[in-house]
């Protein structure tokens, strides 16, 4: 049978007993009496018709329906969200029980879920949820949408960004393999660029991806309204591809997955990693990323940077105090713009050196 929901009609499969409830001709007291889930029926089939009766003309009908279907028992529940429910029923669920996490599992699980659901799943403040979305390869190629929403979930972690930039084949294989990797001249990135953001004009794929220092301001109000317009796929590849001041951009972006892919652009160096762990615009998740590498934090400046940075996690900041100078713990230990564990810290690496 045909519902209205969504806004658009949707086609339910229905056993010819649950037919008769949910017809439109049936009597309003026998939809009524349907709506209120008493009915011998298999749990997905009773599911289903609750759903469309959510969809029925008479408002009461409607309402019941809706209290049935949001407090179906786990008996009915379990096997509907593991089965072959329409996408659209399984959509509702997910809303209806949101903040249950065995019940959000079961539904980014089942092959029936649609990828708008899945990236609505991909939101929502339940770790198992993300890990479950995040390892399903096949959905982060089809919909750009999950992987934006997995991107802003707080709960998304460095495993699951490097995970998902590995299934879309744009993830940095590891450190001793990055040093092999040729970077791409600013001639081959443009093309990229163009090949990658059709909807760019030759002028503003060079300005993306341009290398130089100190452009004009009015190049970077450029990109940055170009950057604006980008989807998050978009701005992924652009990350890869693009020059210093898309990277700068970039590395601050709200979604973790843009701001890492731009943190591991082969065309990255080293005097940005010294500006990126010394900004205060960049998340945690960052900056420890940049404490995790071993490469980039042999550079003394990087270390100065982290430790004097207020927002690099104090596990890492206070591990690099050890490797500096004593004018800069002095310097630390006198500092109001660091944390006072820091600053203490300091003062104890001074004190132990006899040099406070």
């Amino acid at each position: 049978m045909e519902s209205g929901a969504a806004k658009s009609k949707i086609r339910l499969v229905l056993s010819p007993t649950a037919e008769k409830y949910a017809r439109r001709d049936a009597p309003l007291k026998v939809r009524k009496l349907a709506a209120r889930g008493a009915l011998p029926l298999e749990p997905l089939d009773l599911a289903t018709l609750l759903f469309a009766l959510c969809h029925d003309p008479e408002q009461e009908v409607q309402i019941e329906a809706r209290k049935s279907l949001a407090n179906l028992p786990e008996q009915i529940l379990n096997p509907t969200l593991n089965g072959s429910a329409h996408p659209a029923l399984l959509a509702h669920l997910a809303q209806l029980h949101r903040e249950n996490a065995a019940f959000c599992q079961a539904i980014a699980l089942n092959p029936a879920t649609s990828d708008r659901t899945i990236a609505f799943l991909a939101s929502l403040p339940l770790r198992s949820v993300v890990d479950i979305v995040s390892n399903n390869q096949e959905r982060l190629q089809r919909e750009d949408k999950i992987v934006e929403a997995l991107g802003e979930n707080p709960l998304t972690g460095r495993a699951v960004i490097e995970r998902i930039l590995s299934f879309l084949g744009i993830a940095v294989a590891g450190e001793e393999e990055n040093a092999s990797v040729r970077e791409p001249t600013e001639e081959e990135a443009t093309r990229a660029v163009l090949a990658a953001l059709g909807d760019q004009s030759l002028a503003t794929a060079k300005l993306l991806t341009s290398e130089e220092e100190n452009q004009e301001a009015v190049s970077t109000d450029n990109i940055f309204a170009a950057i604006q317009k980008m989807s998050v796929m978009q701005k992924i590849k652009l990350a890869r591809l693009g020059g210093k001041e898309a990277r700068n951009l970039l590395i601050k972006d709200r979604n973790k997955v843009v701001a890492l892919s731009a943190l591991q652009s082969p065309k990255i160096t080293e005097s940005e990693i010294v500006s990126i762990a010394q900004s205060r615009s960049v998340s945690d998740e960052i900056l420890r990323m940049i404490a995790s590498n071993k490469e980039w934090t042999r550079s003394y400046s990087v270390k100065l940077a982290l430790t004097t940075n207020p927002k690099t996690p104090l596990p890492q900041a206070v591990k690099f105090l050890n490797y500096l100078q004593a004018r800069d713990l002095r310097a630390l230990m006198k500092s109001k713009d660091v944390s006072s564990a820091i600053s203490s810290h300091a003062r104890r690496l001074l004190d132990k050196k006899g040099l406070a």
